[in-house]
């Protein structure tokens, strides 16, 4: 028995190294799984991967930046498996920019759209159903430490990252009488194969694991925070 039996949990951005570890951990803990974001195509190795641990599953894609395509999202989910119990956002971007004197425009729209309006938009769409739906729901997203301050050639990703925050802990007052909890996830670097090819120097063994990630996720979606809302949770290893 699992903490998560009959629970429906949607979580975006499933087949990346952070949702294909938080897919796993509610999977293990008996959740009824919703993949979801731009390409069904690669959720297929996360599925295989996990075997006789996954039980009933969903995949759902398309650009959850887009308000037609969450809807049609949340409507094939309802048409399944009757509602959403809990939202892991984990997709997001991320890109190093140029001065903000050189006006670099599209990096900054980019970063904007993925980090800023795909939280705001599938967030937003999700808790919508909840509320239509009398569901006690729970909301976490993957926010950054970057989005806390500055950093040189980082304004456009650290601007997204601070909107994304904004937008949970608006959502978190917001809700709280639907008792519906909000919560981000603050993490620094994060050990995945990206990360190590872009910096193959780097002390690995100092960065934060995607099932460290995972746990606090799955915490937070669990009664056992059932009075934690609008939380920005510090997710740091050793850097």
């Amino acid at each position: 028995m699992g903490q998560f039996d009959g629970k429906v949990v949607m979580i975006t951005g499933a087949a990346g190294g952070i949702g294909s570890a938080v897919v796993e951990k509610f999977a293990r803990e008996g959740a009824k799984v919703v993949l979801a974001d731009r390409s069904g195509e690669s959720y297929d190795k996360v599925v295989s991967k996990l075997g006789d641990q996954i039980g009933d599953y969903l995949i759902v894609s398309g650009d959850i930046g887009q308000v037609d395509v969450v809807d049609e999202m949340v409507e094939k989910v309802v048409a399944k498996f009757g509602q959403i119990d809990a939202l892991a956002h984990i997709a997001g971007g991320f890109s190093m920019g140029d001065p903000v004197h050189a006006v670099n425009v599209d990096v900054f729209e980019k970063m904007m759209y993925i980090n800023a309006r795909l939280t705001y938009v599938i967030c937003g769409r999700v808790a919508k159903h909840m509320v239509e739906s009398g569901v006690h729901g729970t909301i976490t997203a993957v926010l950054a430490r970057s989005g806390l301050t500055g950093g040189k050639n980082m304004a456009a990703y650290s601007a997204s990252k601070a909107a994304a925050e904004r937008i949970i802990q608006s959502m978190a007052q917001e809700l709280k009488d639907h008792d519906i909890r909000v919560n981000g996830v603050m993490p620094s670097i994060v050990d995945t194969e990206p990360n190590r090819k872009d910096m193959p120097k780097a002390d690995f063994s100092k960065w934060v694991t995607p099932v460290q990630i995972a746990d606090v996720i799955a915490f937070l979606s669990s009664p056992a925070a059932s009075s934690v809302t609008g939380g920005s949770i510090p997710v740091y290893n050793k850097v």
